[in-house]
């Protein structure tokens, strides 16, 4: 099922842990409208760069969530948020600064986690995104900026 022109709904629920563990990581209707929403921000994103982004996280069931140690409240659980990469483009704080250029790409969190991947989160339907720019590192607190 496609989510948008670039975006199929299974790349928004693969999952090693999943398959590995035996663990349902299907979505609900509701979940997948957000999904939809959240595809649609991310082909804001993939025109800025005219490169093709790869997900490695999307949606997360509760018991997925758990199992790869997400936060309880996680984005992901709700299908507000996604981990990707571009490896065409450069690294992930390179990709995160370049995002914040555009005001009109809406998102509630947009985070350089661990240098290894950006998480952009949308806010929850009818409800003002927050434009959180975020570091997380191993080991420290999250900063309000990407660095």
């Amino acid at each position: 099922m496609n989510l948008s022109p670039n975006f199929t709904l299974a790349e928004f629920l693969v999952s090693e842990t999943a398959v590995r563990q035996g663990i349902d990581n299907t979505p609900d209707t509701t979940i997948i409208l957000n999904l939809r929403r959240l595809a649609e921000r991310l082909e804001q994103v993939r025109a800025i760069f005219n490169a093709p982004i790869i997900i490695t996280s999307g949606y997360r069931s509760p018991a997925l969530n758990a199992a790869v140690g997400g936060v309880p409240d996680s984005a992901h659980m709700f299908g507000r948020a996604a981990d990707f990469i571009i490896p065409t483009v450069g690294s992930p704080l390179h990709i995160a600064m370049r995002i914040t250029k555009y005001p009109d790409i809406r998102f509630d969190q947009l985070i350089n986690e661990y240098g290894s991947w950006v998480h952009f989160g949308i806010a929850e339907e009818g409800t003002e995104p927050r434009m959180q720019t975020l570091t997380y590192k191993r080991g420290q607190p999250v900063f309000n900026i990407l660095c």
